[in-house]
């Protein structure tokens, strides 16, 4: 009986451990078949928020291509697209943006703005000097780029002098400095570089047709400023290291370079190699850091706008609305497509530059879409300040409108003499 005993447990102790391995088998299968469904969620999750702020990031360029890719529905592949595109312009605009990513690199502009921000000891001061910054900044890496740089520092200053309060306030008026400040000088903005090439606008007169334009805004923006209280302030935060003076020195000369391309000194292709070489020795970097995006868009627009100009129904129909008053029009379309968009569209059908130049600058401001440059403002802010964009956004209209009712005016008033 014992050893009948003893042998049926022998049996069942085999029996109980394959069962115990065989769950245990059960459950790791589960656990990595739940592992495996978490990490799918998360990659799939991941995916998602790189696709989304892809699309927010390129919401200009992505409705540009699915413009392009309309019209060529109904204006077939042929040789005469290839006339399509200003490789002036794209020349031209490759060269600042990679010169400028250069600077950026070695944190220059953030040394010299914090350089200037130091000097001034009220927050009125403060706040003229971080708007003023971002105007003259805009003359030479373009407004977008401007406020990318600027609008960080403007919060880390306010914040250090304890004035958050003026945030709202500041990063507007830095958005309508930087969409005004280029408008005087063809390389000051991507839409001047264009139409400056497109028209082959003199450059005595293109500083005449802008100056006047230019002035008011420098006037307006200093005026609304000194409404600020210059209340005692200093900023807290440790000074940012000066950059390399020779590199400074290197990327200023090929800078130089780029502009006697937009000014037609010398062929734009050897400006363009001379500078692409250039980076490639000393910061290729650089290269990588370039808004590509933007080339694309302006090739986009370029197809669009070619397109459009050969559709006669459409060709017809908005050539004579715009001829009626290109200011107008221009101001208008910049609303709806941004100021960009509208050069390249618009210049198709009038020949009247000097109206659409100013309505291309001064319809930058007004609707957040507008100008890429009041997106970007509008993006910084929500992720500086959550919870107070409907506020932001009223002073944002009011501020905008105001001033581009009063651009409208002194544009009105250009057109009499040139």
């Amino acid at each position: 009986m014992r050893e009948e005993h003893a042998g049926g447990e022998e049996e069942t102790q085999p029996q109980d451990t394959q069962a115990e391995k065989q769950g245990e088998t059960e459950r790791g299968q589960a656990g990595a078949a739940a592992s495996a469904a978490v990490h799918g969620q998360i990659h799939h999750h991941s995916l998602l928020s790189m696709a989304a702020r892809f699309i927010k990031s390129n919401v200009v360029l992505l409705v540009a291509l699915v413009a392009a890719g309309i019209t060529c529905i109904f204006v077939p592949f042929d040789e005469a697209y290839a006339d399509y595109f200003d490789w002036s312009t794209l020349a031209c605009l490759f060269c600042t943006l990679a010169v400028v990513a250069a600077f950026k690199n070695i944190r220059f502009f953030v040394w010299l703005a914090d350089v200037i921000v130091r000097r001034f000891k009220n927050m009125r001061n403060i706040t003229l000097a971080l708007v003023f910054v971002t105007f003259f900044g805009s003359m030479i890496m373009a407004n977008d780029m401007a406020l990318v740089t600027f609008l960080p520092l403007g919060y880390f200053v306010l914040e250090s002098c304890g004035n958050k309060k003026l945030t709202a306030f500041v990063f507007i008026m830095q958005d309508i400095a930087a969409n005004l400040g280029g408008m005087l000088t063809p390389f000051g903005n991507p839409q001047n570089l264009y139409l400056y090439s497109y028209y082959s606008i003199p450059t005595g007169e293109f500083f005449s047709i802008m100056a006047l334009p230019f002035a008011a805004a420098f006037v307006m923006i200093f005026v609304i400023c000194m409404f600020v209280k210059p209340e005692p302030a200093s900023v807290q935060f440790e000074a940012h290291a000066r950059p390399p003076m020779w590199r400074v020195c290197v990327y200023a000369a090929l800078f130089a370079l780029s502009l006697l391309i937009v000014f037609r000194v010398f062929p734009y292709y050897w400006g363009l190699l001379a500078v692409a070489v250039g980076l490639l020795i000393l910061d290729f970097r650089a290269l990588l850091r370039v808004d590509y995006a933007l080339l694309l868009t302006f090739c986009a627009f370029f197809i669009f706008s070619g397109n459009l100009a050969r559709i006669p129904a459409v060709s017809e129909g908005l050539g004579g609305l715009v001829e009626l008053d290109p200011l107008a029009v221009g101001t208008l379309s910049c609303q709806f497509i941004s100021n960009v968009p509208s050069a390249v569209l618009l210049s198709k059908f009038t020949q009247n530059y000097p109206a659409l130049l100013i309505a291309v600058n001064a319809g930058g401001l007004g609707t957040p879409i507008a100008s890429l440059a009041s997106l970007i403002t509008l993006n910084t802010f929500r992720r500086f300040n959550p919870g107070q964009t409907g506020k932001y956004l009223v002073k944002f209209l009011l501020f905008n409108f105001g001033f581009l009712a009063v651009l409208i005016g002194v544009g009105y008033l250009t057109l009499l003499f040139v």
